[in-house]
């Protein structure tokens, strides 16, 4: 396949104040970059103080660009309703054409989250130009999309080229809503460069002799469900004391659950680290014996794939996305918001850790989720929307 020109224009990436929020996009960017061209356009936000109705700025921390041509578009928010949504789609538009003039036209557009497949839908029939939407979002499995929104996912997946959910769960919820796409399930990826087996280097977060050591990792938000793992790890506590958790995230429950953690007597098992590192995590992944999942939702939990990527099996709740990949070989899967469940699932898999083999695990998770994996299945769409054309949609 030749090497292609790709926009990529999303509504999460990650950011210095969110560094992991939509860490995933910038994953599946870096994979197709590994054999096309990709700029990055990201559509940060409303900034009140604009001037005008839209901005577009180059992003230059290394850090969060990965290597790839990133730009954040601002938008102006203001009293008057519309005028945002305006400035949405008249920058997107404005950003592309700015971009074209400077000498990226675009081969294919590739959208992420349906709001953004709407001006990306919009640029591809002004241009002719194929548009794939890979889709992420928990809303369409949560049932909390309004009309409106739902006006929005139907204009832009009916009309690309092809939609990409990151899981076959995540298309049937999307099916659900009554709307109609050329689907195709393509996975997250997980950076195999990063995470993979071997013995973990954080001497600081290695357990004593005989006590296994427990990771979950997460915003920390109600929908993660730590506070039903928390209470999974009282009632294991009165069982059994031979492990500790690391609780890797940020988010507006911290407080909550620490004070949750500490009422439960947890506080010297359970530890809160923050945000860390990618690199970092990968070594603490390496050192952990059990990887925990406690979500009430997931489209996919790259999480969890980033885990047995390093050889580590997983305890899951029944989510949404780890029941298409956890197989009794990599770990087990509980039913979610189910604290007994999920301490019953951490027991049995403690017990049974002598049992899994983490070379296995990691191959597992390297010949499904590896960029070359991932990208052989972008690069398949790509190939079919560039033969087909632009899609038309209904």
């Amino acid at each position: 396949m030749r090497r292609l020109k790709v926009l990529f224009i999303t509504e999460w990436y990650p950011v210095r104040e969110q560094p992991v929020k939509g860490i995933f996009v910038r994953e599946h960017a870096r994979t197709v970059a590994q054999h096309h061209d990709v700029t990055v356009l990201h559509c940060a936000g409303k900034d009140p103080l604009l001037g005008t109705l839209w901005q577009l700025d180059e992003e230059t921390d290394t850090d969060l660009t990965a290597g790839l041509p990133t730009y954040r578009l601002w938008r102006r928010s203001g009293p008057v309703p519309g005028v945002s949504s305006a400035g949405y789609l008249q920058g997107v538009i404005g950003a592309y054409r700015r971009l074209a003039a400077a000498g990226f036209t675009a081969d294919i557009l590739h959208a992420n989250i349906y709001e953004a497949g709407v001006p990306a839908v919009l640029i591809g029939r002004q241009t002719g130009t194929p548009v794939v939407v890979t889709e992420h979002t928990s809303d369409f499995v949560r049932r909390r999309l309004p009309p409106w929104q739902v006006q929005k996912a139907r204009f832009a997946f009916s009309r690309a080229a092809a939609v990409l959910p990151v899981s076959r769960a995540l298309q049937s919820a999307i099916e659900r809503y009554g709307i109609h796409a050329r689907f195709k399930v393509v996975p997250n990826v997980v950076d195999t460069e990063v995470f993979v087996p071997g013995p973990g280097s954080r001497s600081d977060l290695r357990p004593a002799s005989g006590t296994r050591q427990l990771t979950t990792v997460g915003s920390l938000v109600p929908i993660k469900g730590f506070d039903h793992l928390l209470r999974a790890l009282a009632l294991l506590r009165a069982e059994r004391s031979d492990w500790r958790l690391a609780i890797v995230g940020e988010g507006p429950e911290r407080a909550a659950l620490t004070a949750q953690a500490e009422a439960l007597g947890l506080g010297s098992q359970v530890t809160f680290l923050g945000y860390v590192p990618k690199a970092e995590l990968a070594e603490l992944l390496r050192a952990t014996d059990l990887f925990v999942v406690s979500s009430l939702v997931e489209t996919f939990s790259a999480a969890a794939v980033e885990a047995l990527a390093c050889g580590v099996p997983v305890v899951a709740t029944r989510c949404g996305g780890p029941e298409e990949y956890l197989t009794p070989d990599l770990g087990t899967l509980v039913d979610a918001g189910d604290a007994v469940a999920l301490c019953s699932g951490i027991a049995d898999v403690l017990d049974r850790l002598d049992g899994f083999s983490r070379p296995a695990i990691a191959a597992f998770a390297h010949s499904h989720f590896a960029p070359e994996e991932v990208g052989k299945q972008l690069d398949a769409v790509y190939e079919a929307c560039l033969a087909g054309g632009p899609g038309k949609g209904d």
